[in-house]
């Protein structure tokens, strides 16, 4: 690969037409080869020195599985968490340094930027790891379009909520797509570097795209942080896997198709949008989405085990925040906190060695900070904290969360403290309920009609400037679309656009605004001040009117 990489360098790497390496492609998979054991065997042996303290870290005489060196481990036993964590690390590690030799052999001729594409969700490799290798971010997008009810991990059940429905679900999910992949660079932009214009033909149902969906996608992808918008596939193959699969220019050979011809409006747009390029998008929000946090739970066995989907659940804490057009970065979990006024950190059962210290002086600071159940239970090799869960994170809340239960079939009844604090009203929480000692803690609401009614499920307590809310239970969509407005107006953050008709949602890079149309009715809106209409070429509008599916950009927005 080393030679082939060297190779292409040396003949293409000063070319004037090519201005960014794309090295290799949609990385996956491991190898269980004795090569590769070897190297997991030296990869162990740096991280814990000896035998002895990798067995302590793996709590391996469990079952009997003491290892007497390492040598020993020639496959990866699933019941032994710590090793199947190791070696889902070690695999990151290695296809990590194995993009970076690819990098190196390319730069022997050439300085160019390199990157790679990721791919949203995809569990098996950490996409931090391989992000510290890419100069950009690269990532490929394949949303559901058009009668979906699932997000694109395959678990979380799309359900309405606040007006929204349908394909404005799929565009939340896929905002916060975006907004993962920016965050992997600490903001920088990224690229869109594969989406179809039209269908996926490898789904059991493949939708073509309506008309216009492709230019808002598009678009919404550079409100969120894209500096390119670029597609699989340019031209289709005749045969083979995917001959049809959407592409920009199809079997018959021109561009006198709809696909192409919005593909072409689409790149107009863009063209008048270079203004956009480079800019960064700066948020107060924060949501933490860590990998690692994933493949815990992912192994977690407790109160229920059929639908603990993290990244739904890290989607449905993002949607009252995007539905309100309040901007949210999606940060990892060794990301810093500087100049976030709330932190959203959704079920974030392993907390990483100092990260409790991190989330403590986030909220001594001033800031906002949301967690939920289930919080800080395991350490980073998931052995359990024996001070009671949420771990180094108990002194924070005020709480102590001594079991977790799972509800009945639609959740359990929330009823608010006295005074309604929040102001939310009767909720209800969602499959899991922990119960709660409040430990010097304000309970703001308790459980009602089960057996421990009465007992804190919501809480908050004063630390330092801050305040650390604690929800005992997974939030439904209207219990997180009752409460996490609510904090984000306490931490002084507002909307882009306040009151907007669903399903439109605004959106703002430096001094642009997005405004986007999530369905098919046109909607007309006022703005607060004159503003210039980039793709309409206006220069100064008060009034927007979107068609279905439509899409308009403001320039010099907020500007004196």
């Amino acid at each position: 690969v080393a030679a082939i990489n060297s190779r292409l360098s040396s003949r293409f790497g000063r070319h004037p037409a090519v201005s960014l390496w794309h090295i290799s492609n949609e990385y996956g998979g491991s190898c269980h080869c004795p090569l590769c054991f070897a190297a997991f065997h030296a990869w162990l042996e740096r991280k814990y020195g000896t035998v002895d303290a990798m067995n302590r870290a793996w709590w391996s005489r469990f079952w009997s599985h003491t290892y007497d060196s390492f040598e020993q481990i020639t496959y990866i036993d699933g019941s032994v968490s710590g090793l199947l964590l190791d070696w889902k690390r070690f695999v990151s590690d290695q296809t990590a340094d194995f993009m970076a030799a690819e990098v190196a052999a390319v730069r022997e001729h050439s300085d160019l930027p390199a990157t790679t594409n990721l791919m949203g969700f995809y569990e098996e490799l950490d996409s931090a790891r391989l992000a510290k290798v890419c100069d950009v971010i690269g990532w490929d997008a394949y949303p559901d379009w058009h009668g979906n009810t699932r997000c694109s991990n395959g678990n979380e059940q799309l359900r309405p909520f606040d007006g929204m429905e349908g394909d404005a679900l799929v565009a939340s999910e896929l905002a916060f797509l975006h907004d993962l992949h920016r965050g992997l660079k600490g903001g920088q932009p990224f690229l869109l570097m594969e989406s179809t214009p039209s269908n996926i033909n490898w789904r059991g149902v493949s939708r073509l795209k309506e008309p216009g969906v492709n230019r808002l996608a598009g678009l919404q992808a550079v409100a969120h942080g894209a500096d390119a918008v670029a597609y699989f596939q340019w031209r289709s193959g005749r045969g083979s896997c995917e001959a049809f699969h959407g592409s920009v220019v199809g079997h018959v050979g021109h561009g006198d198709t709809r696909v192409f011809r919005e593909v072409a409006g689409l790149s107009r747009d863009l063209a008048a949008l270079a203004s956009v390029a480079g800019t960064r998008v700066t948020e107060q929000a924060a949501i933490i989405y860590d990998w690692e946090v994933r493949w815990h739970q992912d192994l977690f066995k407790h109160a229920r085990n059929t639908d603990k989907d993290y990244p739904g659940t890290c989607i449905q804490h993002y949607r009252p925040l995007w539905r309100r057009s309040i901007g949210c970065d999606v940060i990892g979990g060794e990301s810093a906190l500087d100049g976030y006024r709330l932190l959203i950190a959704p079920a974030l059962y392993m907390l990483r060695p100092g990260q409790a210290e991190q989330l403590a002086d986030f909220v001594e600071r001033g800031g906002i900070l949301l967690c939920t159940a289930p919080t800080g239970v395991v350490d980073e090799h998931d052995l359990a904290f024996t001070n009671g869960r949420p771990g180094p994170l108990r002194s924070l809340f005020g709480v102590w969360a001594e079991e977790m239960d799972a509800a009945d079939e639609g959740g359990v009844e929330l009823v608010p403290a006295e005074g309604d604090p929040l102001g939310m009203g009767r909720q209800r929480g969602g499959s899991i309920c922990e119960l709660l000692h409040a430990e010097g803690c304000e309970v703001l609401a308790t459980y009602a009609g089960t057996w421990y009614a009465g007992r804190p499920v919501l809480t908050r307590r004063r630390h330092g400037k801050g305040w650390a809310y604690y929800l005992g239970t997974r939030g439904t969509p209207a219990l997180l679309d009752a409460l996490i407005p609510r904090l984000a107006a306490d931490a002084g953050i507002t909307a882009v656009l306040p009151d907007l008709p669903a399903p439109i949602t605004a959106h703002r890079r430096g001094d642009h605004l997005f405004l986007l149309n999530w369905g098919r009715e046109e909607r007309s809106l006022g703005l607060p001040a004159p503003a210039r209409d980039l793709l309409g070429a206006a220069d100064s509008v008060t009034k927007v009117t979107l068609p279905a599916w439509g899409a308009a950009v403001m320039g010099d927005f907020g500007k004196d």
